[in-house]
């Protein structure tokens, strides 16, 4: 279980604002055990999609799950998990996270919007204190895994997060082309420049299975995560295939495993998230 302090340290003897917002992020923090941040060089690889179904899948297991959407300008997560309202406060006037099933919360910036539709025109300041409350502001409690959806590309979000959650592990989303995974290394590198260890690379949309006739065929190539994972010396967590249920799923916010468990593609999350669990005790 993860150790926590008997009290939380009383804000009111902080006069500095700063210093208090980091004495609030550093008491969440405390109480969750694992942390990972789900990265990629480029958008359109299923990053999101891969958070989301890492997620359900380690909730899945009996594991207390926290998935944290810091992708600002187009936050998926909460459609993709069927998510709907405006976070209330607790006693503590912390933000509850949206319960989107048992063992699994998430809270993003559409959660905070009554407006759903509406830009974020931010610039990183106000990323920077965004990420802070989504962290020190919100009553995420004990949790075995918090999972941290960031937007594309090495720019405020994932260099906020680096900075604010130290013992933060990065997994990084690609797809086979070499296009994706010339992206994929400017993402090893962010990640060596600011210090946060790799945990692992996943291959998305790595091959469809043809659904007349079952066969497997590489709509993207294969392997490439793999070969990449080998030249950096890093973790491969697996192959995840291409299945059009995926998409029609987020689009009507039903979790991809709740309609699809004997699918190809939620065994192969459920795998990963098996190496996760075993890897993180």
């Amino acid at each position: 279980m993860v150790e926590i302090h008997d009290k939380m340290p009383d804000p009111a003897q902080n006069k500095d604002p700063h210093a208090e917002q980091k004495a609030k992020v550093e008491w969440s923090l405390q109480k969750i055990k694992n942390k990972f941040v789900v990265m990629s060089g480029k958008g359109g690889v299923g990053k999101t999609s891969t958070s989301v179904s890492l997620s359900v899948a380690l909730a899945n297991r009996g594991l207390k799950v926290g998935i944290m959407d810091v992708d600002l300008h187009g936050p998926d997560v909460p459609r993709m998990l069927g998510v709907e309202g405006i976070l209330d406060l607790c006693q503590s006037q912390k933000l509850n996270p949206a319960n989107v099933a048992q063992n699994l919360k998430a809270v993003s910036i559409e959660c905070l919007m009554s407006g759903k539709d509406d830009a974020i025109i931010w610039r990183g300041p106000l990323k920077y204190s965004a990420i802070q409350q989504f962290i020190g502001d919100v009553e995420w409690g004990e949790l075995d895994f918090l999972i941290i959806d960031s937007p594309p590309g090495t720019g405020d979000e994932p260099l906020t997060v680096a900075q604010t959650i130290s013992d933060a592990r990065a997994i990084i989303v690609t797809t086979p082309q070499e296009i994706s995974l010339a992206d994929v290394r400017k993402s090893i590198n962010f990640c060596k420049a600011v210090k946060m260890p790799i945990f692992g690379i996943i291959e998305n949309m790595s091959g469809f299975a043809c659904p007349h006739c079952g066969e497997m065929i590489d709509l993207f190539g294969t392997g490439g995560g793999e070969k990449t994972a080998l030249e950096f010396g890093l973790t491969f967590l697996g192959r995840i295939p291409f299945d059009p249920n995926m998409v029609a799923c987020g689009d009507s916010g039903t979790r991809y495993q709740d309609a699809h468990a004997d699918s190809r593609v939620a065994k192969a999350f459920d795998e990963i998230a098996e190496k996760m669990s075993i890897l993180c005790k």
